[in-house]
């Protein structure tokens, strides 16, 4: 009588338990990282009897939990490759929007600039001409500085978000290791402790959501959590994580584990959306900046040169129409033992690199210069040292063996572009030189343009051209060579004693054409130098392209890298969505199968019930016989 009532009331316990987990299940349907579990049914060892062994019912073994180890890595890394290009891209749209085309583009402005010397050009006395000039070059100006600006709130704002990532980054990992010792002693009881594995698997997605990890399971049940090649958790010790800095300039994730500390890059890090802020911050940022800087510089400097070499309305000479962008001093890195002060200034515009630079001090003295952009390594046995349009020299001190210096003669360029004139008859509009034909002439040479385009010594000095029967011409006077039977071809400009002088139509034999100083009647008039800003468009100084195709080139490298990291974000996003799917699939919560299953164990349920009714009735009649 008892076997039976034993059998029904397990049978009850059993399916009460089933009911309770399925109904767990279906509460849980939306929890996110929660596992579906299942109660684990073992039949009871029977009675031994003489027409055998009876049955004494069933027991609950186990709640099992539906988890796939590798379902939840994939699902991990993917999630954190996706929020590394997800935070990257997330990142350009702060910059994309200050690189316009159109009028209100960086690229309209400069050549604004360049055009309005074409009104000048024509009307040389015109000070509201000039007046244009000075204006477009403020625009011009403002436009450099106004972007500079942004980025660097731009690099202000990732560094703060970085921070903002490291304190999550210590706090999950810190409850990670909490978690871990409760499931130490949880584990000791015998049976896994479904719900704080759970947990731990849904802090180690969010912590995945910040950096990649990798995660060791031990035999009493914690995890081990690792980032690139260093311990994050280790059992329930936990080390702490912090934003630094390299001796380059580069920015790293620091792990520190009592006194010693590793520092880790967006390449070692792998995933997360600190490695794609990381990436952002060493790579992205810093190439837009040293563009944009070197556009500064080049602009600025070329712009100057050619001005300089024109004569203003009241005759000034000399004068630069932009400020001076002093080029930075190096900055030491904090291990240097040294107090050397590494200078930089620019030696030939047309071969500067938009890169950032690191100088080695070698142990025999000499110096490694590394390039930032593309890490190509230049040594030099002493300074002043001449690389990419740039010399390095040592202003100051010494360097110790392994001190290492940054040089950054970009970065903060475009910030400082000012104008440099404060009155509009400083503009220099006229060329210092004058040429005239011949009065005597016989053919249809004229005067095309003539101005300066380098400092020279015989700048000023009388030139006579004499043209032969064959279409040739002499040259005479200080600094010419005194050269004979020359080439001439219309249009092509002729170069001698630092100016350029460009003739149309045909000579006769005896023609001649006279280069000179300019005389005071003609710098009020002519506007050889005017021309001469205006060509400036054309000069191939910026990676062998002209100067007006500075901007366009900036604009297609911030372009590509924006939409490279927007496709990145995209391609991510789907696959850490598959990858979801496919762990939730397997480990998640299905309602119609849970209501299948509730079905079936209320059905079982009462049907123990009923199993333990008739034991009770059979036992009451047999009371009932026996009174």
């Amino acid at each position: 009588m008892s076997g039976l009532l034993n059998t029904g009331l397990s049978a009850l316990l059993a399916n009460q338990a089933a009911l309770t987990t399925t109904g767990n299940n279906v509460a849980n349907a939306g929890s996110v990282s929660y596992s579906r579990q299942s109660v684990v049914q073992q039949q009871a060892i029977g009675t031994p009897s003489d027409g055998g062994y009876l049955g004494n019912g069933v027991r609950v073994v186990a709640i099992d939990r539906a988890y796939n180890g590798y379902l939840t890595r994939q699902a991990n890394q993917a999630s954190a490759v996706s929020a590394a290009d997800q935070a990257r891209a997330n990142q350009f749209t702060s910059i994309e929007p200050l690189f316009q085309t159109g009028a209100s583009g960086l690229g309209s402005a400069m050549n604004s600039l360049l055009n309005a010397f074409t009104d000048v050009s024509r009307a040389p006395t015109d000070l509201s001409a000039r007046t244009v000039v000075l204006t477009q070059a403020g625009a011009l100006a403002s436009r450099f500085t106004s972007t500079q600006q942004q980025l660097n709130e731009s690099a202000k704002a990732t560094v703060e978000q970085l921070g903002t990532a490291v304190n999550t980054i210590n706090q999950l990992a810190e409850s990670i290791g909490k978690i871990n010792s409760q499931i130490q002693r949880a584990k000791g009881a015998g049976q896994p402790p479904n719900d704080l594995l759970d947990e731990r698997d849904r802090l180690i997605g969010q912590l995945n959501g910040q950096v990649q990890t990798a995660t060791i399971e031990a035999d009493d049940g914690s995890l081990s959590v690792f980032v690139g090649n260093q311990a994050l958790v280790l059992g329930s010790v936990t080390a702490n994580v912090a934003v630094g800095t390299t001796a380059n300039g580069t920015t790293t994730l620091n792990i520190s584990r009592g006194a010693v500390t590793a520092r880790l890059d967006a390449d070692t890090l792998g995933g997360g959306a600190v490695a794609g802020q990381l990436r952002f911050l060493n790579e992205d940022l810093p190439d837009t900046r040293n563009q944009l800087g070197r556009l500064a510089v080049v602009l600025t400097s070329t712009v100057n040169t050619q001005h300089s070499l024109g004569v203003g309305l009241n005759g000034e000479t000399g004068n630069k129409l932009f400020g001076t962008i002093p080029m930075p001093d190096s900055i030491p890195a904090s291990g240097n033992t040294g107090n050397a002060v590494i200078g930089s200034a620019v030696s030939d515009v047309s071969s500067l690199i938009a890169s950032a630079y690191a100088v080695t001090v070698q142990s025999d003295g000499s110096y490694q210069v590394r390039r930032m952009s593309d890490n190509a390594v230049t040594s030099f046995a002493t300074m002043p040292a001449q690389l990419d349009g740039l010399t390095f020299n040592l202003k100051s001190g010494a360097g110790a063996p392994g001190d290492v210096y940054r040089i950054a003669p970009f970065d903060d360029a475009a910030g400082l572009v000012s104008v440099g004139l404060g009155s509009a008859s400083a503009v220099a509009a006229a060329s210092p030189v004058q040429a005239s034909t011949g009065s005597d002439n016989q053919g249809s040479l004229s005067v095309s343009g003539v101005y300066a385009y380098a400092q020279d010594a015989n700048l000023t000095a009388t030139a006579t051209l004499t043209f032969n029967a064959d279409g040739t011409y002499n040259i005479t006077g200080p600094g010419t060579g005194n050269l004979s039977n020359q080439p001439y071809n219309v249009g092509e400009p002729l170069k001698f004693n630092g100016w350029s002088l460009t003739l149309t139509g045909l000579p006769k034999p005896g023609d001649t054409v006279k280069v000179e100083a300019a005389s005071a009647s003609m710098t009020a008039l002519n506007a050889g130098n005017a021309k001469a800003m205006q060509g400036l468009a054309d000069e191939k100084v910026i990676d062998g392209s002209p100067l007006s195709d500075g901007y366009a080139g900036l604009l297609a490298r911030v372009g590509v890298r924006a939409e490279s990291a927007k496709y990145s974000a995209k391609v991510s996003s789907a696959i850490a969505t598959s990858a979801e799917t496919s762990r939730a699939n397997s480990s998640g919560v299905n309602l119609d199968e849970e209501a299948a299953k509730l079905l079936g164990y209320q059905q079982a349920y009462q049907a123990a019930a009923r199993v333990i009714q008739i034991s009770q009735n059979i036992f009451d009649a047999l009371l009932s016989n026996l009174k």
